[in-house]
């Protein structure tokens, strides 16, 4: 029992991750109708600046964590205005493949200036334990998943109580009916661009105590992408729900499966809801409101 849950609260860490980048998918496509493959790019970054700001810099690790979310939140504004806006009106393919590109150049930008040598960052819970009846939970995992929480409740409260959440629901479901009521769209989708960077950076950021960082830790971008579609893609709440059942069922098939078996349990999962439910965990087919 001691070992299931451990395994348990590992997996669901490992999905906190997954669910934090695929929330990243899911806002930007229902804002801007864009799929963006350097979501994981973005994650990765994220964990290298704040190795700058907390290893190298020394500054204390929640202000680097604040300092790099912001970071990420400009950077990702910038993205959009300076090179996917110029993409609108182009075919879904060609800004595919313009976000597929850019996955490689963040990781050749990451290579010159960070190296090719994995780092670690430094955290105050490194190496901290917690023990309950025997059983030993991680601190770096039950971190993930309270962080986690922590900004599924943030973001919730932002698009349900704020004026800038409501507009950019209202932006998600109709852009032009949107604008014509005096919603600035444009200003809207480069600061989905902004959050979607400041959560991929933010999941960099837990999951770099518990894997090291390097320039090719972005590709767990996939699996991301897998658990939105598992969730049903479009739904933010089905983001997370994707990320938790692919890590919980990744971590149990790495212990009791065959080895190798774990790392493609993710797309098995999709491959199996493609079949039984292709429209996800939680069906997102609706009908825009104008």
């Amino acid at each position: 029992m001691s070992e299931l849950l451990q395994l348990l609260v590992s997996g669901l860490s490992k999905g906190c991750v997954f669910g934090l980048i695929a929330l990243g998918f899911v806002l930007i496509y229902k804002a801007t109708e864009m799929l963006n493959f350097a979501q994981g790019e973005l994650m990765m970054m994220g964990a290298f600046v704040a190795f700058t700001f907390v290893n190298l810099a020394a500054m204390p690790f929640l202000a680097g964590f604040a300092v790099t979310l912001v970071v990420a939140l400009a950077f990702g504004m910038a993205l959009e205005r300076g090179v996917l806006r110029p993409m609108i009106g182009e075919p879904p393919f060609a800004v595919l493949m313009l976000t597929i590109g850019l996955g490689f150049v963040l990781r050749t930008v990451a290579v010159n200036i960070w190296g090719t040598d994995p780092r670690t960052l430094d955290v105050p819970y490194a190496g901290e334990v917690l023990v309950v009846r025997e059983v030993v939970f991680g601190y770096d995992n039950l971190i993930v998943i309270g962080a986690t929480a922590f900004l599924c409740g943030g973001l919730w409260l932002f698009f349900r109580r704020s004026r800038l959440g409501v507009a950019m629901q209202a932006a998600s479901q109709n852009q032009l009916a949107a604008y014509y009521s005096g919603v600035p769209v444009k200003r809207v989708a480069s600061l989905v661009w902004g959050i979607s960077a400041a959560i991929s950076a933010a999941a960099g950021m837990l999951l770099a105590p518990i894997s090291l960082i390097d320039q090719n830790m972005g590709f767990i971008g996939i699996k991301a992408f897998a658990a939105a579609i598992v969730g049903g893609f479009g739904s933010l709440p089905g983001a997370i729900v994707g990320g938790l059942l692919i890590g919980v069922s990744e971590e149990f098939a790495l212990r009791y499966l065959w080895p190798g078996f774990g790392e493609v349990t993710a797309f098995v999962i999709l491959l199996v809801m493609l079949f039984v439910r292709p429209q996800g965990i939680f069906a997102s087919l609706q009908k825009k409101k104008v």
